[in-house]
């Protein structure tokens, strides 16, 4: 009998003898850099949102990436009291996202909310809890998008009430952005919305490519499902595609320096300029 089998043995009695286990001690181990070595996002998710986490782990998938999220309350019905009322809820929201461990980035995400209260706002709530870290929000990843795939005028579809479309429309109006088609899904409540069909949001998008003015296509609201199917959709209709989730994703990871490129359409081949 070998000498490993005698020690077996002997262990093997030792624990049949006595009454609790048997302690080896303190073991050796060592710190690595984690699940985010190379990169840390902080997320801000509506509580009302069913569609942005999902979407968020299709794309931010890189080895050494990780995203870490909190909940902030939000009404189910869509209107600009109600998205004015988040404002003041971000800041601690921040807040419960890895105390005491630096993030790369922060983001927010709702893009009607980030236009009522402006992206400048939206930093300084971000800022009061995570001072200097770089941020992000839907309508700004959409900006820099923009700038990346180089598009002039944009189709813009959403599930808003048209008078946030208005305000959206001249939002992005106001940053240089020509807005040639705008449609909208009319779909008030927030848990509505994160049931449009991928297939109607195809559908609209189809339509929307064919207007004169129209170099790509942004469909507003993090909880329309479409960056999964992006990548496909552009190449059918020909021009770019790109979400609330779909760029807010790219530009975390740009922000955070990470430009591995994704297959998930034009946009996440391209640099942030």
């Amino acid at each position: 009998m070998s000498l490993d089998n005698v020690m077996s043995l002997n262990i093997a009695a030792t624990r049949l003898a006595s009454s609790g286990p048997i302690d080896l001690g303190v073991l050796p181990s060592e710190l690595d850099g984690g699940l985010a070595s190379r990169a840390a996002i902080g997320l801000v998710v509506l509580a009302t949102d069913q569609t942005l986490e999902h979407e968020f782990r299709a794309l931010v998938r890189q080895p050494g990436v990780a995203f870490y999220e909190s909940r902030v309350f939000s009404d189910n019905d869509i209107t600009t009291d109600t998205l004015r009322a988040i404002g003041p809820r971000i800041a601690p929201a921040v807040d419960l996202i890895l105390p005491s461990i630096p993030l790369d980035v922060v983001a927010f995400g709702c893009t009607s909310a980030t236009m009522t209260l402006g992206e400048e706002a939206v930093f300084a709530e971000i800022r009061k809890a995570r001072p200097n870290v770089a941020c992000t929000t839907p309508v700004t990843a959409a900006l820099a998008a923009f700038k990346a795939l180089d598009v002039k005028g944009i189709g813009l579809l959403t599930p808003y009430a048209p008078q946030i479309n208005e305000d959206l429309v001249a939002y992005f109006n106001g940053r240089g952005v020509d807005v040639s088609a705008v449609a909208t899904f009319d779909r008030r409540d927030d848990r509505d919305a994160a049931r449009i069909s991928v297939t109607s949001i195809e559908a609209a998008a189809e339509r929307m490519a064919v207007t004169p003015g129209v170099d790509a296509v942004f469909v507003s609201c993090t909880s329309l499902r479409i960056a999964e199917a992006a990548a496909g959709l552009e190449q059918r209709i020909g021009v770019p595609v790109t979400s609330s989730n779909h760029a807010m994703a790219w530009h975390c990871l740009r922000l955070a320096g990470i430009n591995d490129v994704v297959p998930a359409g034009r946009l996440f081949g391209l640099p942030s300029n």
